[in-house]
């Protein structure tokens, strides 16, 4: 009956890669990225009090949303640590546009057919590029299990 329990299937196993490493707030700096109620938020402002009656400094933080521009608070002893997302910045190639998702071409050769047309000024410069006959490099920023398209710029011509 043990021998049954532990059966673990090593086929479809992960990486194991977190989403997340813990950093001690102390050492967060502006611009750089935390986590805050859940949402990875890069650091737009960042003060420090001192140390009061019970010992410990505090960290002010304001972040701002990285997928939807929300502004988030937060204040935290110096001393704690705070989770910093594993952001991840690629360039693609636009192959195709297809239903409002973008189909990418990666480095080595293979598509990606999951990242949506983002709303807004980024989006509109997608859709006109493409429809223009342009070709256009996409850097899409992922964090946490969400992706986006950041910004978009014409490829260098080969000619």
């Amino acid at each position: 009956m043990a021998e049954e329990e532990h059966q673990i299937d090593f086929e479809g196993g992960e990486a194991g890669a977190s989403l997340t490493f813990p950093t001690q707030c102390s050492s967060l700096r502006k611009n750089g990225h935390v986590v805050i109620k859940g949402r990875p938020c890069k650091i737009v402002e960042m003060s420090t009090s001192k140390t009061g009656k019970h010992g410990h400094a505090k960290v002010n933080i304001v972040a701002v949303d990285i997928f939807t521009g929300r502004k988030y608070e937060d204040v935290s002893p110096s001393t704690h640590n705070m989770e910093v997302p594993v952001v991840k910045r690629d360039d693609y190639q636009l192959v195709h546009i297809d239903d409002g998702f973008l189909s990418l071409m990666t480095s080595d050769g293979s598509t990606k057919d999951d990242v949506r047309i983002p709303e807004g000024e980024i989006g509109q410069q997608i859709e006109e590029g493409f429809e223009e006959g342009k070709d256009l490099i996409i850097s899409v920023v992922s964090a946490m299990g969400e992706e986006i398209p950041l910004s978009v710029r014409e490829a260098p011509s080969s000619s």
